[in-house]
């Protein structure tokens, strides 16, 4: 009997090109975490992630022509309402463009040279005009190429963590990716000093420079984007309401007794004599002594550390006029006398 000659099995059909996209999309995150930047859609957000940690998301030419592309895609697309471009690893939003790659291109005229600038100033000019409200969370160093990927759309997210620079004349360069547009337009000469001197801000600083609009606590920072993900069909207006919730404003934080007294001490001795200020100064001293607030501020934050003071009146509009008058009356007898 002849030996029976086993066929091969059938081969399974391939995937229909629609559910190898779909399943592409949906396991992108996971597929592509090697990926230089990272490209999806979450719920109406398109989130831009950058992905070279151990080179601080430095911007090179292939991670503009992804970035470039899906911008455009996403600003047509009647499903997408915002775009958040954010960094990986912790320590960087953007430290800047890949700048050893274009000089050993420009050394040897190679085309690198002209297309990362070209293609870099191309996206610095999509996020200024872009259609969709444009959410750049700067946590980390962000410095030239970095301010070129955030500063232009319509909020940065800055975070006590956030080092800002434009370092580019130190290296023979000027402060370029749109750089002679926002710095003049900062208040007073402060974006000269920075363009001329390479100036690094901190933290809170790059707020009232004016190239934040926003600070927030960066371990916030995962959930405010879940909260921005979450809109349904945001526009610029509840986004930025969403932005102020989460905007930590100092000044909230401080007792209401002492916003109202330090308001007062600062316009009377204004055109007070340092020996008169002195004097009034001893006053308020006992009368935060004889307070509440001073041993609660105390507590908070030198001895419990729970930064969580209970302010008495515990808003600006308890604290009554008499009460204020009350701190600055003379104590007789018990005045500093200089």
């Amino acid at each position: 009997m002849a030996a029976r000659v086993l066929r091969p099995l059938p081969r399974l059909k391939p995937f229909n090109r629609l559910q190898v996209i779909l399943q592409h999309l949906k396991m992108s995150k996971h597929t592509d975490s090697t990926a230089e930047v990272l490209l999806e859609k979450r719920g109406g957000a398109g989130i831009i992630t950058l992905n070279r940690p151990k080179a601080l998301n430095a911007l090179n030419l292939s991670m503009i022509q992804q970035i470039y592309p899906q911008i455009k895609t996403w600003e047509q697309d009647p499903e997408t309402f915002l775009i958040i471009i954010k960094g990986t690893g912790g320590k960087a939003f953007c430290a800047g463009g890949d700048i050893r790659a274009i000089t050993d291109a420009g050394k040897v005229g190679d085309r690198l040279a002209q297309d990362f600038f070209r293609g870099e100033y191309m996206l610095n000019n999509a996020i200024g005009m872009c259609k969709k409200p444009y959410v750049a969370l700067i946590d980390g160093i962000t410095m030239g190429g970095g301010v070129g990927l955030s500063v232009h759309g319509h909020f940065r997210v800055a975070t006590e963590k956030t080092l800002f620079a434009m370092p580019e004349t130190a290296i023979g360069l000027f402060p370029d990716v749109g750089g002679g547009y926002f710095l003049p337009r900062l208040s007073g000469k402060i974006g000269y000093y920075l363009a001329l001197t390479g100036f690094r801000l901190k933290g809170r600083d790059v707020l009232k420079a004016g190239i934040a609009t926003h600070f927030v606590d960066s371990e916030k920072l995962p959930a405010l984007e879940k909260d921005l993900i979450a809109l349904k069909s945001p526009s610029t207006e509840n986004i930025a309401d969403l932005l102020n919730s989460y905007h930590v404003k100092t000044i909230n934080k401080m007792s209401p007794t002492s916003l109202k007294i330090t308001l007062r001490q600062l316009r009377e001795g204004a055109s007070m004599s340092l020996q008169d200020v002195l004097t009034m100064e001893y006053r308020l001293s006992q009368a935060c002594m004889r307070g509440h607030d001073f041993y609660e501020g105390v507590r908070a934050v030198l001895i419990d550390k729970d930064q969580s003071p209970k302010w008495k009146p515990a808003a600006l509009e308890e604290v009554s006029d008499e009460f204020v008058d009350d701190c600055f009356k003379p104590l007789g007898d018990n005045d500093l006398k200089l």
